[in-house]
């Protein structure tokens, strides 16, 4: 269920108010909101490599450190789906729809492998290996000439194909914003104009240290930031327990 906007703003504002470090307007707030969750979904990825490296190290990790890489790893992907859909390719087959991030491509419903311009070389100069694409289709990254540009070339055991062939798109959250009325000089939460976070509920706490982080340059109060700074120390020193 996405984070509801008005939620976490008023416990931003309960927050600022509390430290006495003043009022955060709607129009600062969005701005913030907005950059924030970016940020938030921006680091899934990093978090996400990182997790997946840790994975696959040499086994001289507790059992416990792999099993909760993994955990880390399911539980990234799945804040990730909402965002995450297959598509065919465009450009005659060969360039990416229009997205964030790109994850896996698959051919008929295969994973396909990348592979270095070498590797494909090598591959299609053995009519053993190149049989063996027809289960194990393999992709290169290509950016071609001006003329025809192209971001990836698939393989299978028939040689260069276009058919059969999508891409894993991610696109970012949708812009979010805090509605409302003004009534008696005082605006007043809207939800009918209000858009909520496209973040799993669970990223809520995270919003809110990071907009009064950046509350805190906003209406130059570095305090406010240092607040924010010591609970986002806290959660992260939480995760690694």
């Amino acid at each position: 269920m996405p984070v509801n906007i008005d939620t976490v703003y008023q416990r931003v504002l309960a927050l600022a108010n509390k430290e006495q470090r003043g009022y955060i307007t709607p129009q600062e707030f969005n701005l913030m909101a907005n950059q924030a969750q970016l940020e938030i979904f921006e680091q899934y990825f990093y978090d996400l490599d990182q997790f997946k490296r840790k994975q696959n190290a040499p086994a001289i990790q507790f059992k416990s450190e792999e099993t909760s890489s993994s955990e880390m790893v399911e539980l990234i992907q799945s804040k990730l789906a909402p965002f995450t859909t297959q598509m065919a390719m465009v450009g005659g087959g060969f360039l990416f729809p229009p997205n964030y991030r790109t994850g896996k491509i698959f051919h008929f419903g295969r994973e396909v492998k990348l592979v270095t311009i070498d590797e494909l070389q090598n591959i299609l100069a053995s009519t053993f290996h190149r049989q063996a694409l027809a289960m194990n289709p393999v992709y290169i990254r290509e950016f071609g000439a001006p003329l025809f540009p192209r971001d990836i070339e698939v393989y299978s055991n028939l040689g260069l194909t276009t058919a059969g062939v999508t891409v894993e798109i991610i696109t970012a959250p949708g812009i979010v914003a805090w509605g409302y009325n003004v009534i008696g000089e005082k605006a007043l939460y809207n939800a009918a104009t209000s858009t909520n976070f496209g973040l799993h509920d669970s990223e809520e706490s995270e919003l809110v240290t990071k907009i009064l982080a950046l509350a805190g340059i906003v209406i130059n109060k570095p305090g406010l930031s240092a607040v924010a700074g010591g609970q986002e120390v806290a959660r992260i020193q939480q995760q690694k327990l």
